[in-house]
């Protein structure tokens, strides 16, 4: 057989993308575990906007302060301490943790692919 490189490169090239489609790929995202500590006049406030950042309460507890545990995506807690500082006056903490991958959602996920496109255009015009 007198095959070229090129023919063999091509060849698994498609091989790779037909067995990759079949495999039905996802995207998966880091979720952090958030432990929270907020005044109780702070709950509803605090517990909403954890829910617009696709959070999911894992258990609320209450001392002397409210303790929210959950798991929130970490793309969605960039800048949280100044968010978190504006919802309480400056009075709630918090800390997080690396926990877990899940599969993104999928609006996320064509959210992702639009931006690398773009990225990719941009890189491809200079």
């Amino acid at each position: 057989m007198d095959s070229k490189d090129i023919a063999f490169q091509i060849a698994g090239y498609f091989a790779f993308k037909e067995a990759f489609m079949k495999a039905r790929p996802c995207l998966l995202e880091p979720i952090n575990t958030v432990e929270i500590r907020i005044p109780e006049d702070c709950m509803g406030k605090v517990m909403g906007d954890l829910s617009s950042r696709r959070g999911k309460i894992q258990a609320w507890t209450t001392t002397q302060f409210q303790v929210i545990k959950a798991h929130v995506p970490a793309k969605e807690l960039y800048h949280y301490s100044s968010t978190l500082r504006s919802l309480t006056g400056g009075r709630g903490v918090h800390m997080e943790d690396f926990n877990h991958y899940e599969e993104m959602p999928r609006d996320a996920v064509e959210k992702v692919i639009e931006e690398a496109k773009k990225r990719k255009a941009a890189a491809e015009a200079h």
